[in-house]
């Protein structure tokens, strides 16, 4: 029976390129919603989303964050997202391309945030990611860190944390590493 729709599908495919079509190239389900989700955003103004690949290739895009408040108020921060074929039933992976001193987000992009882990329910969408990132830069949370060091200045010192979030951001070193410039 397989086969049968496998013949089907070539005499079509067949069929449209001697009409001089291109072959039409089947979206997956996951393309599908990632594409319904694309175009029902609602970003607030210090958020936008890009396609580094082109429009074409919807599955990997980057978003920008500004923050508009908190420690964070003036930097641009850049998250790459890899979309799954079987998303939404899988949380897409999500890195930070940005250096950045903060409690929820290690040196090597990681982030630390529940929606994308253990709390990911395929109801969810790119918007509440997004929203989810952008309350990481206004509310930073040092109850549940990848960076270690940072969310133990933030609970313990929060003048210190402010002062290395302001240096990082200018460029410049918090301890031993190195933060370049996003502002």
């Amino acid at each position: 029976m397989i086969k049968l729709f496998k013949v089907k599908e070539k005499q079509r495919e067949t069929a449209e390129n001697a009409n001089g079509k291109a072959p039409v190239k089947k979206q997956s389900a996951g393309e599908l919603r990632l594409h319904k989700d694309i175009s029902e955003l609602n970003l607030p103004k210090t958020c936008c989303i890009s396609f580094p690949n082109g429009k074409d290739d919807l599955m990997n895009f980057d978003v920008s964050i500004q923050p508009d408040e908190g420690y964070y108020l003036g930097g641009t921060f850049l998250f790459s997202f890899q979309v799954s074929p079987i998303y939404p039933h899988e949380a897409p992976k999500v890195k930070c391309k940005t250096k950045v001193y903060h409690p929820n987000i290690d040196l090597e992009g990681n982030v630390c945030l529940n929606i994308l882990r253990e709390d990911w329910k395929p109801v969810l969408n790119i918007n509440t990611i997004i929203y989810g990132l952008f309350h990481l830069f206004t509310e930073p949370n040092y109850e549940d860190p990848l960076n270690h060091d940072a969310a133990a200045v933030l609970r313990d010192n929060p003048k210190m944390f402010e002062s290395n979030v302001r240096r990082a951001m200018a460029g410049g070193y918090v301890g031993h590493t190195f933060f370049p410039r996003c502002i």
